[in-house]
């Protein structure tokens, strides 16, 4: 019995950049994409004390424009986009009937009827199946622009002086959260101040073509100040490190907004309804009354690994799971993000562990996240 051939991954305009190189490439969410180009650690360290460069060009762009853009996304996902100002962003969700979560997403407002929704990799065509399907009755067209844009990324706390070096756009104006059209290094591109990875930094849209030339030009720029290629495993630890959820750990189709520890993005006080609002109030109702299984951080008393799926223990008992788990340069011991019964939440709880194969090994209950840069 043959089996049809899965499809090639995807390969992003800096793909040939990678392996030139020496970039160690794994398939993510269906793309080729840079593991890490050397070694994790110094990668992830760099970012955290100077800077590293990132291709981010697998996440989902979807364009949302039209008179009734703003009310048509408020509808659409949790969040109150028609307080989002031109040239600000928005983190939000886009849920379920029931509420669970389908992704988070950031929502840029470009211009005054114009929108663009940045969706997680693995999550996009649902995003914008999602999108499509909801738009109806409402004068506003969604487009999915997966191949206008490729994403670059510099984060680290040298990111601000070498992007300066390439752009004369107003970098000290730019707020957390927020997007202005400019030019850097000659390319037009819209200067996102966004991230994942817990430090200051900026994401760059730009067009595909302009990828390689831009890519360079910051390399280039980044060399007096220490930056360096970074892949996607070093920003795995990274967001772990600064307590960000990742989809399909820390938010699943079977959590809503409220059993993840984020209702705040759910603004119930907005005009009009919007997909999943009964079961949402039902599920804030039920977190207020019997709190849901709390995410925490936890950190290692040794050396060894959580992952993903192991088991917390307390007293003998199942307490919790680990959603996600790595070892931290930055800490210097291994930690990990796990929801947990409420009763073993607070920080401080004596005698959690975690089952790592059939030993459990005692693991400290602390708040996330386990690290905040220095403003």
């Amino acid at each position: 019995m043959s089996t049809a051939p899965s499809a090639a991954p995807r390969l992003t305009a800096l793909d040939a950049l990678h392996r030139s190189l020496g970039a160690t490439m794994t398939d993510f969410a269906g793309w080729d994409m840079p593991l890490r180009y050397a070694s994790e650690r110094d990668e992830h360290n760099a970012v955290r004390t100077r800077a590293g460069l990132f291709d981010l060009s697998h996440m989902g762009e979807i364009t949302v424009t039209g008179p009734q853009a703003a009310a048509f996304l408020a509808y659409a996902l949790v969040g109150n986009i028609a307080t989002v100002g031109v040239g600000r962003a928005r983190y939000t969700m886009i849920v379920a009937e029931d509420g669970g979560i389908l992704d988070d997403l950031i929502v840029y407002r470009l211009g005054g009827s114009e929108y663009l929704v940045v969706a997680n990799a693995g999550n996009a065509q649902l995003v914008l199946d999602t999108l499509t399907a909801r738009a109806g009755g409402f004068d506003a067209e969604v487009r999915d622009d997966r191949d206008a844009y490729a994403l670059l990324a510099v984060q680290g706390p040298e990111s601000p002086a070498i992007l300066k070096a390439v752009t004369d756009a107003d970098l000290d104006g730019l707020k957390y959260y927020a997007g202005l059209p400019g030019t850097v290094a000659g390319v037009p591109a819209l200067i996102a101040r966004t991230g994942y990875t817990g430090e200051d930094g900026f994401e760059l849209f730009v067009a595909p073509e302009h990828a390689e030339r831009l890519w360079q030009a910051l390399t280039e720029a980044g060399a007096p100040h220490g930056l360096i290629p970074c892949g996607l495993s070093c920003r795995d630890t990274l967001r772990l490190e600064a307590g960000m959820p990742l989809y399909g750990h820390e938010l699943t189709t079977a959590l809503t907004p409220f059993d993840a520890g984020l209702g705040r993005v759910v603004k119930f006080e907005k005009e009009g309804d919007f997909v999943g609002r009964e079961a949402l109030l039902a599920a804030a109702e039920r977190a207020e009354s019997a709190p849901p299984r709390k995410l925490v951080g936890l950190v290692a008393a040794g050396r060894r690994v959580p992952r993903a799926g192991f088991r917390v223990t307390a007293g003998g008992k199942v307490v919790g799971e680990v959603t996600s788990g790595a070892p931290s340069p930055t800490l210097g011991r291994p930690i990990a993000m796990a929801y947990v019964d409420a009763a073993h939440a607070a920080p401080g709880t004596e005698g959690v562990a975690v089952d790592i194969r059939g030993t459990d090994e005692p693991y400290e209950v602390v708040e996330l996240p386990f690290y905040k840069r220095r403003k």
